[in-house]
This record gives C-alpha cells, sequence and structure tokens, in this order.
C-alpha cells in the first residue's frame, strides 16, 4: 500500500509559477515510475507528466512541455512538479500518482493522492 499527499497547489496570475510536492510513505517509494495527472471540471482526468524510478526519464503531455519539469527526491521520497509560464487552461486538480505504467502517451497507475487545487487567473 502506497499513501500519496500533495501539496502547494493554489491561486497564481497567468505566467507565475507553483512547486507541486507529493509525499509517499508505506513501501519502496523508488522502484516505480510515478507521475502526475490532473483534472479540471467538467472534464476527464488527463497525464500531465511521469518520470522513471531513477529518474532518468521524465516523459511530459504536448500541453506542459517546456514549461513543466518533473523530478524526485528518493532519499526523501518526495515527487514534485515544478511549473512555470502558468496559463488558465492549467486549472485544475492536480493528482500524484504511483506505481503506474507509462505507455507512450498515458500513465496508468495503482495509487492516487487526494489531489491539491491549482488556479490560474488571466
Amino acid at each position: 500500500q502506497v499513501q500519496l499527499v500533495e501539496s502547494g497547489g493554489g491561486s497564481v496570475q497567468a505566467g507565475g509559477s507553483l512547486r507541486l510536492s507529493c509525499a509517499a510513505s508505506g513501501r519502496t517509494f523508488s522502484s516505480k515510475t510515478m507521475g502526475w495527472l490532473r483534472q479540471a471540471p467538467g472534464k476527464e482526468r488527463e497525464f500531465v507528466a511521469a518520470i522513471s524510478w531513477s529518474g532518468g526519464s521524465t516523459y511530459y503531455a504536448d500541453s506542459v512541455q517546456d514549461r513543466f519539469t518533473i523530478s524526485r527526491d528518493n532519499a526523501k521520497n518526495t515527487l514534485y512538479l515544478q511549473m512555470n509560464s502558468l496559463n488558465p487552461e492549467d486549472t485544475a486538480v492536480y493528482f500524484c500518482a504511483a506505481d503506474g505504467v507509462y505507455t507512450g502517451s498515458n500513465y496508468y497507475p495503482d495509487y492516487w493522492g487526494q489531489g491539491t487545487q491549482v488556479t490560474v487567473s488571466s
């Protein structure tokens, strides 16, 4: 069993930045691909980014490529998402996810956090 707790969400103006964190506990953290997904009001949950167990491979949705950076610190059991140049379309609840499979276009995890709200105003 894996427990995931996100933090760092909030409200920001367009062009601003936020850094999300996800604290993991409950089992070995470093052995699995982890990722972030988001869900905007009235829309389906969508893939944002994923990172391999070593951190050596990262994957991004086209919509966030070159603006967001995913990283992990296995010693601290923490996953991060640095979000820059935010725009109103990035407004969503962001979910940390673990023990997943990245298929080349999507990420399918076994565990989810409770989510953290990110609101970007124009």
